[in-house]
């Protein structure tokens, strides 16, 4: 006969792979034990302050791009995820993209869609293609539920077997989510792991090339990163970004199959 702690080890494990979710783009496995519908409730809160406490752009030809660009990679997601049956996945995405006045070189979408771009790196992205290297990326964190496996860890870490019975309180979970996601006026680093970051730059990869933006632009919009982070304090968002040389070769290694999403958007290659 099992004694507790083995019942309740393999209860552990089923409920696991109950969980694991399968990223349809990249096929990466994840393990995501929280709500999507709580997350972006609380994106939603967070986002709305930041915006509340920051000085938002609009009527701009860089707000404009951003929001164009935004939604081409958006409607190219919408599509794929329908040709293969998995638009449930996307259903309660309301997305929104702002431009924030800002120094730092950064960009962000929290779950649920919500994207902000700061015009310290627009000089970095110089035209739209390489606005679609950063939204293609961050977009990609939201869509393969990247907060939603940070959470997941984080609950794991702090309350073990407690999730297992559903005993972790709101407050808790919004505790744990401000970890993951400490977003403000001044502070906009979400700080993912590196399979993470290197998976977003495959998934983002290929949406912008759905998109019909050139992914051959990643290469030197990345190299353009890398010559900003030369100075002493290197951007937030490239702080926890992987090597240059293996997102180089990562980047390499998924370029064929980007370009063939990007020639069945219509363009020639």
């Amino acid at each position: 006969m099992k004694t507790f702690t083995q019942l309740l080890g393999s209860f552990a494990i089923a409920f696991a792979m109950v969980a694991c979710t399968t990223n349809p783009v990249t096929g990466r496995k994840s393990l995501q034990l929280a709500n999507n519908q709580e997350i972006s409730a609380m994106a939603l809160q967070q986002y709305r302050q930041t915006l509340s406490q920051s000085k938002v752009i609009s009527g701009t030809t860089a707000s404009r791009s951003i929001q164009n660009v935004g939604l081409r990679i958006k409607n190219a997601a919408n599509n794929y995820y329908k040709n293969i049956g998995r638009e449930g996945d996307l259903a309660n995405y309301q997305w929104e993209f702002n431009l924030i006045d800002d120094k730092q070189i950064n960009a962000w979408c929290m779950p649920g869609g919500k994207v902000a771009v700061y015009t310290g790196i627009l000089p970095i992205t110089k035209t739209d293609t390489g606005l679609a290297v950063v939204l293609g990326h961050e977009i990609s964190h939201a869509l393969a539920g990247h907060g939603n496996e940070r959470i997941s860890q984080s609950m794991i870490a702090q309350y073990g077997g407690a999730i297992l019975g559903s005993t972790i309180s709101n407050g808790q979970m919004a505790s744990i989510f401000q970890q993951v996601y400490p977003i403000g006026a001044q502070v906009a680093l979400l700080k993912y792991g590196r399979n993470q970051e290197l998976e977003a730059d495959e998934m983002g990869l290929y949406l912008m090339s759905m998109a019909g933006y050139d992914p051959r632009e990643a290469q030197p919009f990345w190299q353009r990163m890398e010559a900003g982070s030369s100075g002493s304090k290197q951007p937030e968002f490239f702080s926890t970004h992987p090597n240059p040389d293996t997102r180089r070769a990562d980047l390499d290694a998924h370029m064929a199959k980007a370009l063939q999403y990007y020639k069945a958007s219509g363009a020639k290659i």
